[in-house]
């Protein structure tokens, strides 16, 4: 059972409070842990306040129904919710809560003391949650490249063609070439260096594939 006692720190209501926390305790999954909780504070009647409650899982809007005999729950888990924020005003803040689809959530009355805290509360587990995303990232990414094959000789994938790169092949070993292709492959040097004329090479060529 979840103690009120530690939910009070910030003049909550004590009757809103004992009333959201029983509905809660309920609600709560394993491992799931309730962080901070704030009632509204209206400028005039405050008889059935809503509430917001922050939890290592998601948040809970908590606003009673039929007077006050009932109470209806909404609850976002933290993957879902973009970002949060709150107003300051002449009477408490706006607690806003932008989802990642969807309109903003916006909640009045909040007091300033309350805001504030659940405005930390929920950027903590947003940090959190996104620094899981970043180890998750990270060790896909070790286990990818654990995987790249570097031949022999590379020491650093970077020295490697972007082709080759991204899918790294053993290096081929090449057969001797032939006495043939050899004496092909020097005549064409001799060529090119113009060493020989044309008709010289061309003749040379044909005696070359004729002895085949």
């Amino acid at each position: 059972m979840i103690s009120i006692d530690r939910f009070l720190s910030d003049e909550q209501d004590p009757k809103a409070v004992e009333k959201i926390i029983g509905k809660l305790n309920d609600l709560l999954t394993s491992g799931e842990e309730l962080l901070y909780l704030a009632v509204q504070k209206k400028p005039a009647v405050n008889l059935l306040p809503n509430s917001i409650a922050i939890s290592n899982k998601r948040i809970f809007y908590c606003e009673p129904g039929n007077l006050g005999l009932t109470m209806n729950f909404k609850d976002i888990s933290w993957k879902n919710i973009k970002e949060v924020s709150f107003k300051e005003e002449f009477f408490g803040s706006k607690f806003i809560c932008v989802p990642q689809h969807g309109e903003n959530i916006v909640t009045e009355f909040i007091p300033k003391v309350q805001a504030r805290k659940l405005h930390q509360a929920a950027n903590e587990q947003l940090e959190a949650l996104n620094e899981l995303n970043r180890q998750q990232l990270l060790e896909e990414n070790r286990a990818t490249a654990s995987a790249i094959h570097i031949p022999l000789g590379v020491n650093n994938v970077f020295d490697l063609p972007i082709e080759e790169a991204v899918v790294v092949h053993q290096p081929l070993i090449e057969e001797p070439e032939d006495e043939t292709t050899l004496k092909l492959r020097k005549l064409k040097m001799l060529y090119d260096k113009q060493l020989i004329t044309q008709e010289e090479y061309e003749n040379k060529k044909a005696e070359i594939l004729d002895s085949l």
